[in-house]
């Protein structure tokens, strides 16, 4: 039996100047389809189709207002089928997987990319997600996360060996199957690194104490991340800015309010101010369950989806923040003493 037999995977959008083609992998062979505008994808395998694409991809928003309610999960790390159960579980999504949040927010915040062997599928479903919302008055927004950064830029150190085998049978580098001429590839350009929802700041990350006077507006800070997205680390030198927010201390890595020393809590106040908000929600640090920090100033949701076992949901309805569990229950995020001058359990993460 070849590498190649029984993968099965896409699709992989790729734009030509005069067409556009869909390819699928079905069984280890390619099944390449020509696109007509406005016609839904039409999967040959595998469950990724129903709906068309974007007629174009506009930059995401920086802020949005404050919604009804919204919810936010993070660090999906090819887990589709988990993810889809969470939203499933509380009704973000009906039992087919459509949007049924109505107005309601929802917030992936980043690295939905890597581990797991179901990221394809959980991209297209946050991409078809966010069409359906908006058709309903909601919103599905997702923020870059160091993981999405990793591979646009060919370090793929940690991609699931099924997608190896996949860029091998296409005869492309990985990360040109997310190049500038691919579909998701333009989506992925087009989204934030931080968005301000009502008095809530996201990202994956998290912001250091100085990164408010490195780089001090959203518009601008998500302009420049999104700008150099896909540029080599030798290649981000040539911009300090550009190198300082793609580096440990910058919003798509930084894990100072888990990891030891952690950040001061007027430090996390500064920072509150500075962007007019009450709470800054993020992933990237792995925890057993969702857990607020700094008296619910901080809360970190990466609640390990990408273990293929567990996960949980924040959602914010009727001004109460909650828990929610793979098995649909709901349970209030108390905000809790902590101050950042004690060391918490230890946190994982990459």
């Amino acid at each position: 039996m070849s590498q190649a037999q029984g993968l099965q995977d896409g699709p992989y959008v790729l734009h030509e100047p005069q067409h556009s083609e869909a390819i699928w992998v079905c069984d280890g062979q390619m099944r390449p389809q020509r696109l007509a505008t406005g016609k839904p994808l039409v999967a040959p395998c595998g469950e990724v189709g129903g709906f068309a694409l974007n007629a174009s991809n506009p930059v995401a928003p920086d802020a949005l207002p404050q919604p009804r309610r919204w919810a936010a999960v993070s660090d999906i790390h090819g887990q589709s089928s988990l993810f889809m159960q969470l939203l499933k579980a509380h009704a973000v999504v009906d039992g087919a997987g459509h949007w049924q949040f109505g107005d309601g927010v929802l917030v992936i915040n980043g690295d939905v990319f890597d581990r797991g062997p179901e990221q394809t599928e959980a991209l297209w479903a946050i991409y078809r997600l966010q069409q359906e919302a908006g058709r309903q008055g909601g919103s599905v927004q997702m923020v870059l996360g160091n993981h999405e950064t990793l591979v646009l830029r060919g370090d793929l150190r940690y991609l699931h060996p099924k997608y190896h085998g996949v860029a091998t049978l296409l005869q492309r580098r990985f990360q040109d199957l997310y190049g500038p001429d691919t579909e998701l590839g333009q989506w992925l350009r087009s989204r934030a690194t931080l968005l301000k929802l009502g008095d809530t700041l996201f990202l994956h990350g998290g912001v250091s104490a100085e990164l408010p006077h490195l780089s001090p507006e959203l518009a601008g800070l998500n302009a420049k991340v999104r700008s150099h997205l896909g540029e080599s680390r030798a290649s981000l030198k040539q911009d300090p800015v550009a190198d300082w927010l793609y580096a440990s201390m910058g919003p798509l890595w930084y894990r100072g309010y888990f990891n030891q020393p952690r950040m001061p809590a007027k430090d996390v106040d500064a920072v509150l101010r500075h962007f007019g908000v009450q709470r800054l929600v993020v992933g990237h640090t792995t925890m057993p369950q969702i857990r607020s920090l700094y008296g619910g100033r901080v809360i970190g949701i990466d609640s390990d989806l990408k273990g293929g076992k567990n996960g949980e949901l924040l959602l914010w309805e009727g001004g109460q923040l909650l828990r929610g569990l793979l098995d649909g229950s709901r349970h209030p995020l108390l905000p809790g003493d902590d101050d950042g001058s004690k060391a918490i359990p230890p946190a994982t993460g990459d």
